[in-house]
């Protein structure tokens, strides 16, 4: 296939071609606002980063609404629940009886992506892979432009508004003034180990596990293909974790006792094919506006993956964002585009708390006391037995309600 041309001049210029900017192109081109997305990295790697795979009830609906869900709803896997572990005990959080009928899907960000990409090289605006944005000026201007590689050559794109998706290092990030942006950011002594295996999961829905050993996370990518975490200290080699240790420190910090009423578990093993550490960070930065530049996904917040928030939160910020341009584009009206940033922080902060729970209840700390750990077993226990504790984290896991899709993108 022929690259396409250097675009030069567009209404929304988005940087970055992950979920985040790939959406948000979809929603705007729906909606008939003029975009483009450049891509520093080619087609395949964006295609086979492996990021998050736990899509909100909200998140699926805004797929579905953009044209994005015939796929998602083939494949994806809709789960009503997860099963909590802790001091030999399990217990199952039933989601549709806590939250009045939401649930959430396992599929892929990785398949998301290809989705995506596929709508918006067949029917969508300008996508260039391999377009590196270097620098981004006037950001407090009326015209921003984005000066960027491709092809060998540097060009410039002109734009009425810049949206950075581009992550926490990215170049939109940085075009906004030291002195008018704030980043509170929080750090974690630990990191996660994350396998892929050829292997089916060893249980219908995702098992967290808290043991004295440290956390343990069972997930899934498809029927036949287990994702698992386990927490390591920072600085870890995955060299330093061959297969059957893996396998074993699963097990073993998995385990139930049978005295407790627990159903007998076995875990499934088989070919590890990938393994990889994830630092564990919380981050934000505030606003998220600056003039006619604006943050989305990571390049504005980063939730440590406990709580299976990551692209979730960018799909809300993105959806929000959308609706405030067509509003822009259909009334002239800058109404909810000034009310962008605050919109937006409102539900990352309460899913920055969330995962942060989930971080430090369902982890130990190198340096974590006996009386540390019996306060999370002490928690875990109410989640288990109270129903209010129980609701307040499935309706936060399955996420909060999600700004309304604009009826301009739901109906062309």
């Amino acid at each position: 296939m022929t690259p396409p041309p250097p675009v030069r001049r567009t209404t929304v210029g988005i940087i970055g071609g992950g979920p985040a900017g790939l959406l948000l192109a979809r929603l705007l081109h729906r909606s008939g606002i003029d975009c483009a997305v450049l891509e520093s990295r080619d087609r395949g790697y964006v295609e086979r980063r492996q990021r998050a795979g736990i899509l909100e009830q909200g998140t699926v609906d805004v797929l579905r609404g953009c044209g994005a869900g015939a796929r998602l709803d083939r494949e994806g896997l809709v789960h009503d629940g997860i099963e909590l572990r802790f001091a030999g005990r399990s217990h199952r959080l039933d989601f549709p009886a806590l939250t009045g009928g939401r649930r959430v899907t396992v599929y892929a960000q990785t398949e998301v992506v290809k989705d995506l990409i596929a709508l918006q090289l067949a029917d969508g605006a300008p996508l260039l892979f391999g377009a590196e944005a270097l620098t981004v000026e006037g950001a407090d201007g009326d015209r921003p432009a984005v000066h960027y590689r491709y092809q060998g050559r540097v060009h410039t794109l002109d734009c009425d508004y810049v949206v950075g998706c581009d992550g926490f290092h990215g170049v939109v990030r940085r075009a906004v003034p030291e002195g008018a942006r704030r980043t509170y950011e929080r750090g974690y002594p630990y990191s996660w180990l994350g396998v892929l295996a050829d292997v089916p999961p060893s249980a219908d829905e995702l098992i967290y596990a808290h043991s004295p050993r440290g956390f343990a996370l069972f997930s899934m990518r498809s029927p036949t293909v287990s994702r698992l975490y386990l927490q390591v200290p920072n600085g870890t080699d995955p060299a330093d974790w061959p297969d059957d240790r893996v396998w074993d420190e699963l097990e073993t910090r998995a385990a139930v006792d049978p005295a407790t009423g627990a159903a007998p578990w076995k875990l499934a093993r088989g070919p590890i094919t990938a393994k990889s550490v994830l630092p564990m960070r919380s981050s934000v930065t505030e606003p998220m506006r600056y003039g006619r530049v604006l943050l989305a996904g990571d390049a504005a917040h980063i939730v440590p993956p406990t709580g299976a928030k990551g692209l979730n939160l960018a799909a809300a910020d993105v959806t929000v964002l959308a609706r405030a341009l067509t509003h822009l584009h259909t009334t002239g009206s800058t109404e909810l585009l000034d009310a962008y940033s605050a919109t937006c922080l409102r539900r990352v902060w309460r899913a920055e708390h969330f995962s942060a729970f989930m971080t430090t209840t369902l982890h130990t700390a190198p340096d974590q006391s006996p009386f540390d750990t019996r306060l999370q077993l002490a928690q875990l226990d109410r989640i288990a037995t109270a129903p209010h504790a129980a609701a307040e984290l499935a309706e936060n896991y399955t996420g909060l309600p999600l700004p309304a899709v604009p009826a301009e993108c739901s109906s062309r």
